[in-house]
């Protein structure tokens, strides 16, 4: 009689062992794919060691270079991102006073502080360093986000984020 009681306790111990190790190495595989590849969507949470969003010094500030609010424009749309008090780096690692630019069209004026910046049609990473980008837009009034975020996406929130209007003729 004692198998029968043996023999399921032993599965669910088993298979809680199995959820928690899988777990981690899904957690490990993507700490690993964030480090090794600049594109990648690296997913932080609070099991794994992930080191805090650096903080963002006093002054710094992203903007668009090329382009004003209001601002009339023809497809595909040249953007230029600027970065003062910071600077552009590849994504990967995170590196106090580093980070690279998001630019989100049509989706939202920022994306929280900390908070990893999705990637879609409307979340494009510019991982590699880019402060250049030629972007497609329909005709229309288009709102045009640059977001700025540490080495694995998280965003520096409000404090490195402007905001502007297009309309693309």
């Amino acid at each position: 009689m004692r198998k029968f009681y043996f023999l399921p306790a032993a599965l669910v111990v088993g298979m809680v062992a199995c959820n928690n190790a899988s777990d981690k190495a899904a957690t490990s595989d993507t700490a690993k794919a964030a480090t090794t590849d600049t594109m990648a969507m690296a997913k932080p949470d609070s099991s794994s060691a992930v080191q805090a969003l650096p903080a963002v010094p006093a002054g710094a500030k992203v903007y668009f270079k090329n382009l004003k609010d209001g601002q009339t424009v023809k497809s595909p749309v040249k953007v230029e991102m600027g970065i003062d008090g910071l600077k552009l780096d590849t994504a990967g690692a995170i590196v106090a006073g580093t980070g690279h630019h998001h630019l989100l069209i049509d989706a939202g004026d920022s994306i929280p502080a900390g908070t990893v910046v999705p990637k879609d049609s409307t979340h494009l990473h510019f991982g590699k360093a880019q402060s250049t980008a030629e972007v497609p837009l329909a005709p229309g009034k288009h709102v045009l986000t640059l977001q700025f975020a540490d080495g694995i996406h998280r965003s520096y929130g409000s404090q490195l984020a402007t905001t502007i209007t297009v309309t693309v003729k």
